[in-house]
């Protein structure tokens, strides 16, 4: 059993490969990326976040409450999520005090996970913690990380220049104004780059819920009549423009599946004149918003916005939970998804579209080395995305690049994805990312498959230059 406030130690060799011959190879390849920059093409961070500057709350409510990767586990473990306080904002003393003691009490069930690795390394790093979680000392880690928020070095502002952020993307509805983007930009003491991502799935889904008023909303802020299917397209258009000229890169996608297949206009034109009214059937909705999915490709040629795509989620899995706390609450679960079939006709009309850039993510594993790295290894607008999400940890990455990299080569990689809404992790998960490649290339040296300079170069790319490639940054 582990001892009562055991200490809290980062290795320097962590996550690097264990062979004697390849480590050393390894530490010179990851000393060459170490400090570069971060790259987040994909996140939820909250831009408004970083405009109030605001010191945070507590530490409940910057690294428990918004890290669903973090209270999953521990409702898992038989924690209620109210006592985690899921879905709200910031608690009361008396409540954040006893949801970190939850945590910290239950830290071992984060081991083996990386959620594990990312908490230590935030905590380590940025908070100066050096004893290990437990019931213990639980308080007293509480006042030490309460004592560094009250300290300016630790408002949102100081850490994003801290973490050494480059680019940095939110994910942002249609209808936003953007002025959180604009207001960053317009900061001089704000260097990183904050760019808006375009995520329109609740516009093309017309059985989802408050469909009809989303679409209205949309055409009040694009100053288009949506009232038929030309207005509706034009309304979308107009607002991808609105983006663009506010820095975005990419518009997000993830759907129950990954079919994009056309209907003719007047088809389209009827189902959205139907669904407008509530009496489009769901076999309708459905075909519907797949052949959207050609109309955001064709968009995406236009204006560049490059794509990105993350089907096969089963989003909200326990309607109890969803109903009472919200949606990212950490019960959306993978399913099986196809890709070759399913954007056969996208890639028909526009895979070699000079325009096109487009990212496949997934969290089924099986697709990796099946369809989505033979797809990349022959479109030209085709990349494979990191893994995320459930496939975002150490055994899956490495999987990957046995699976991807071997058919598709390293320049059809989209360079690591942090997709969190948990503001500190991101340089830890960067930090991961960046040692697993390392190790993965060290192997390739080890074997006499790469030297060592062509090694330490495709690490930069990976790190550096392919997310500014793939996504136009």
């Amino acid at each position: 059993m582990a001892s009562v406030n055991a200490p809290l130690s980062l290795h320097p060799d962590r996550l690097l490969p264990p062979d004697p011959e390849v480590r050393p190879i390894a530490r010179r390849l990851y000393a060459a990326v170490r400090d570069l920059p971060i790259v987040s093409p994909h996140g939820h961070v909250d831009a408004r976040m970083l405009v109030a500057d605001q010191p945070f709350a507590d530490p409940a409510h910057l690294l428990l409450q918004p890290d669903h990767y973090v209270t999953r586990l521990l409702h898992a473990a038989g924690v209620p999520l109210a006592d985690l306080g899921v879905g709200s904002g910031p608690l009361p003393e008396d409540r954040a005090r006893a949801a970190w003691r939850l945590l910290c009490a239950n830290w071992q069930v984060l081991r083996g996970t990386p959620v594990r690795f990312w908490f230590d390394t935030e905590l380590a790093d940025i908070f100066g913690v050096t004893e290990r979680p437990g019931a213990a000392n639980a308080d007293a880690l509480y006042d030490q990380i309460s004592a560094a928020l009250r300290d300016p070095a630790c408002r949102p502002k100081a850490l994003l220049q801290r973490f050494g952020i480059e680019f940095l993307a939110t994910t942002d509805d249609p209808a936003d104004d953007l002025a959180a983007h604009a207001a960053l930009a317009a900061d001089p003491a704000v260097t990183t780059r904050v760019a808006p991502t375009f995520r329109p799935d609740r516009y093309l889904e017309p059985a989802s819920p408050g469909w009809a008023g989303a679409v209205d909303r949309l055409g009040e802020v694009a100053d288009v009549d949506v009232g038929d299917y030309d207005g509706y397209l034009t309304a979308l258009a107009a607002r991808r423009r609105y983006f663009v000229a506010h820095g975005a890169v990419s518009a997000d996608h993830g759907h129950a599946d990954a079919i994009a297949a056309p209907l003719d206009a007047a088809v389209a034109a009827g189902i959205y004149a139907r669904a407008r009214k509530g009496e489009a059937t769901e076999a309708e909705a459905t075909a519907f918003r797949r052949a959207m999915m050609l109309e955001m490709a064709r968009m995406s040629c236009e204006d560049g916005l490059v794509m990105t795509l993350h089907p096969g989620i089963h989003r909200n899995h326990h309607p109890p939970t969803h109903a009472r706390y919200g949606p990212d609450t950490g019960h959306d679960i993978p399913v099986a998804v196809e890709y070759t079939r399913a954007l056969q006709p996208l890639l028909e009309r526009f895979g070699t579209h000079p325009r096109l850039h487009l990212v496949l993510f997934t969290v089924d594993a099986d697709v990796l080395s099946r369809e989505i790295a033979p797809l990349a290894g022959f479109y030209p607008s085709v990349y494979a995305g990191a893994p995320w999400w459930f496939l975002d940890n150490p055994t899956a990455i490495r999987e990957f690049h046995g699976a991807v990299t071997e058919i598709a080569g390293l320049s059809r990689l989209s360079g690591f994805i942090d997709d969190t809404r948990a503001f500190c992790s991101i340089p830890a998960r960067h930090d991961m990312s960046r040692r697993l490649d390392a190790g993965f290339l060290a192997r390739l040296v080890a074997e006499h498959r790469l030297d060592e300079d062509e090694a330490t170069d495709s690490l930069i790319d990976l790190v550096s230059t392919q997310p500014r490639k793939v996504f136009k940054i």
